[in-house]
């Protein structure tokens, strides 16, 4: 992201830390879609994020389509965040993954296994999206999704997930129509140094 600078000198990007404090829930977007290379850069900086064993678990779906956007929450309170948004990103993660048990014979069938680390994986894939949004100048909001039944449900359904992935979180992402001040958060209250 540039920032304004002063006169005959080049724009300085913005560093790790001002994106991470200059980050903040965007609900409004304009309208404006997003493109290609705007769609993989946010999806480059998911999968950058740490995973248990690199195992990878997350998987993505962008949606584009206005009235595919428009169904995911027909008649809710979040339709007017995915409606306008520029896309909207449901992250996913593979809660079961197929692997040939440990000193099998080489030609032993895959035994379907849990992803124990899906969760944490798949939230620090949908964190590194939010603070990519706030590199590129965008907005986006962290919509949750699992662990709620009937969302993840009714998500799963809706858009033909598979019984092994659980949709996570519903990310829609654009080009802001609010500019909302971050939250200062920094609460000494709530650090403790080598015991509670």
């Amino acid at each position: 992201m540039m920032t304004a600078c002063c006169k005959n000198e080049a724009p300085k990007e913005k560093g790790a830390l001002e994106v991470i404090k200059a980050r903040t829930s965007i609900r409004s977007f304009t309208g404006k879609k997003l493109t290609e290379d705007q769609i993989h850069t946010l999806l480059d900086a998911a999968m950058a994020a740490p995973t248990d064993a690199n195992i990878q678990p997350w998987r993505f779906i962008v949606i584009t389509d206005d009235e595919i956007k428009a169904g995911l929450y027909q008649g809710e309170k979040h339709k007017h965040m995915v409606t306008t948004a520029g896309a909207v990103i449901v992250v996913c993660g593979e809660t079961t993954r197929m692997v040939k048990p440990r000193d099998a014979a080489e030609d032993a069938e895959p035994v379907e296994r849990p992803n124990n680390y899906w969760f944490e994986d798949c939230s620090a894939a949908t964190e590194n999206l939010l603070l990519a949004a706030t590199a590129l100048d965008l907005g986006a909001v962290w919509l949750s999704c699992y662990p709620t039944e009937r969302i993840v449900d009714r998500i799963r359904a809706y858009l033909g997930i598979p019984a092994n992935v659980t949709p996570l979180a519903i990310v829609p992402v654009g080009y802001p129509a609010e500019t909302p001040e971050p939250k200062d958060k920094w609460n000494p209250d709530n650090i403790h140094y080598d015991r509670w």
